[in-house]
């Protein structure tokens, strides 16, 4: 979602808070500035509507100098993208970058406004700076100032606090939204994402939920929700700097799309033999609970959602264990039942997913047997806060819309389900070796499909000019063609919808023309014939139809299209019919001349509700 960034130094900080932002490009914005302090404690501001390289632009004309600022990036929620509407916000001398949803902002504007401020904005993170003023007034400092201002807000924030008055000095402040303090020599600095800062520390520490932190030059204060001081554990990161860069693909989806053979086998390392799952790299603990397991309740949101839902097919049918998913957003607030001896499993790529992170402490609540994360980021709020942690290793996933991340997921939630069904006594052996055997083939028959990138390309030309598209799948194939119809509209804005199969004829067919593209995933499995018949389905109502398959018994006719697909093993298929899907919509984007890495209106971690 939004981007913050913010350095106290003893050097001009405008360029380093630039770069940080123009690191956080991946996660979506509309707008961005930043806000510096001169040597005679005087604010500077600038803001532009757009990609940062505009923000970049207008410093490059007007230079800030000064050791202590903040920046930011938003995505619009209160307000329509516009340089007002865009960060740093300013009350006089207090200037404020937040991420989040002030949800009681209303009500505080207009208690503002009856004390005099004045409103230059719509958003709800101009009533903080006005609030944070107002306190100044008899606070003793601004730390003070900040805490009193936070206890008046209602909603979710991660927040930067900077005044005129108290210069080399930064307050940040977090409740449902990710802050982390990087440690340098002689200087500090925070952002909503480590990346934004690995070009400056590898140190850094993260704010637990309701933390306040005061950054001087010299050293980080950590305060808790209570107000008390704290001490909070300092993490060197091994990240790479240069892992922000395209090489030789043209977009990071393209680049993350063909890095998956790779991330699928580090995924697995050290986890997998040549015959069993490792129960111990679930983590200290992991075999006596597995063992223990009745039901699994997975909770996500997109396509991790859709991870789970393929997710359900293994649980029940491999592992023996009842499993429900749920949308996160929907599970928090509703009632539920908890079932005996529930495993309650977040997925995530970013592990910062605020309805899926507040599903997660709901359930604390709720009498789960447990709490497990499958999560790429492992100094996330989901790792730190889930009993068990299961990284899968993917890299970091650049692209708004996930390629790496899903498939990793998919990985990892089959070496749980073998770990679970092994456990309990429902896998034996021989099926185990079958299935770590499968997983072993997954990264070489991904390159394989990889190789097709060519036919795929050609293929796409028949999408260009359509404004709607149907997917079908049977089985674990239904979810798979969800993510499919998920990635075709992220990135080329064309309407997409999955149905499984069966129910084509229970409303559906009223949408099929010429004009409507049906996309059909149908590997050879038990439920092929069944497949074959919906196709038919769709061909005698005028549809054109586009089949993926390795089954060599279908018959092409006019309004048919074949892409021809390697033998897999029907376990692991769903994870390697994904790619042709991921390409799909890669080349159809192109096609169409779409902003494939930051496509409209969305963002990569998305960390309001």
């Amino acid at each position: 979602m939004c981007g913050i960034v913010g350095a106290v130094a003893q050097r001009d900080v405008a360029e380093i808070l630039v770069h940080g932002l123009q690191c956080l490009e991946y996660r979506g914005y509309d707008s961005a500035g930043l806000a510096v302090l001169d040597d005679e404690h005087h604010l500077q501001r600038l803001r532009a509507v757009g990609k940062v390289q505009a923000l970049a632009d207008k410093l490059a004309e007007h230079p800030l100098q000064g050791g202590t600022g903040i920046a930011h990036t938003r995505w619009a929620t209160h307000g329509v993208p516009s340089e007002a509407n865009a960060h740093p916000h300013i009350s006089s001398n207090i200037a404020v970058v937040h991420n989040g949803i002030i949800e009681n902002h209303h009500e505080l504007r207009e208690m503002l406004q009856a004390k005099g401020y004045e409103f230059t904005s719509q958003t709800d993170t101009e009533v903080i700076a006005h609030l944070v003023h107002l306190e100044m007034k008899t606070a003793p400092s601004l730390l003070v100032a900040v805490q009193r201002t936070v206890k008046q807000l209602t909603g979710a924030y991660g927040m930067v606090v900077m005044d005129a008055n108290a210069p080399g000095r930064l307050i940040a402040a977090r409740s449902g939204s990710p802050l982390v303090i990087g440690h340098g020599i002689g200087e500090n600095f925070l952002a909503s994402d480590q990346l934004a800062l690995l070009n400056v520390t590898n140190q850094f520490t993260y704010l637990e939920e309701g933390d306040i932190a005061e950054l001087t030059r010299r050293e980080v204060t950590f305060y808790n929700a209570q107000g008390e001081k704290v001490q909070r554990e300092r993490h060197t990161v091994e990240g790479k700097r240069d892992i922000a860069y395209k090489g030789e693909y043209r977009h990071f989806m393209q680049k993350e799309i063909f890095e998956q053979p790779s991330a699928l086998c580090d995924t697995m390392e050290s986890r997998l033999t040549e015959n069993e799952v490792l129960v111990n790299s679930f983590g200290v603990g992991a075999a006596d609970l597995l063992k223990k397991v009745e039901h699994v309740q997975i909770v996500a949101c997109g396509t991790s959602y859709n991870a789970g839902m393929v997710a359900r097919y293994w649980f029940e049918s491999i592992a023996g264990v009842s499993c429900d998913v749920e949308i996160a957003s929907e599970f928090r607030y509703r009632k539920f039942v908890t079932r005996p001896n529930s495993l309650l499993l977040t997925l995530s790529q970013s592990g910062e997913t605020a309805d899926t992170l507040a599903a997660l402490r709901l359930a604390k609540e709720k009498g789960f047997m447990s709490t497990m994360t499958i999560c790429n980021v492992s100094t996330s709020s989901l790792v730190r806060e889930s009993h068990f942690a299961f990284l899968t290793h993917a890299g970091v996933e650049i692209g708004v819309a996930s390629t790496k991340a899903f498939t990793s997921q998919l990985v990892s939630m089959l070496m749980l389900v073998t770990a679970i069904g092994k456990a309990r006594g429902n896998v034996v052996h021989a099926q185990e070796s079958a299935i770590v055997h499968a997983l072993h083939q997954v990264p070489s028959q991904i390159e394989a499909i990889l190789k097709t990138d060519k036919i795929i390309e050609q293929l796409a030309e028949d999408f260009s000019e359509k404004h709607h598209c149907l997917f079908l799948g049977r089985g674990e194939f239904y979810p798979i063609a969800m993510e499919a119809a998920l990635k075709l509209k992220e990135i080329s804005y064309i309407h997409a919808q999955a149905y499984a199969a069966g129910e084509l004829k229970h409303g559906p067919l009223a949408l099929i023309d010429s004009d409507m593209p049906v996309v059909v995933i149908a590997p050879s499995n038990d439920l092929l014939e069944k497949v074959k018949s919906n196709i038919q389905e769709v061909q005698a109502r005028g549809g054109e139809v586009f089949i993926f398959t390795n089954n060599q018994a279908f018959q092409c006719s006019t309004n048919m299209k074949l892409i021809e697909m390697p033998a897999v093993a029907d376990i692991t298929a769903p994870i390697v019919y994904t790619v042709p899907m991921q390409l799909l919509a890669y080349h159809v984007a192109l096609i169409k001349g779409t902003d494939v890495d930051q496509p409209r209106n969305l963002a990569k971690a998305v960390t309001v509700e």
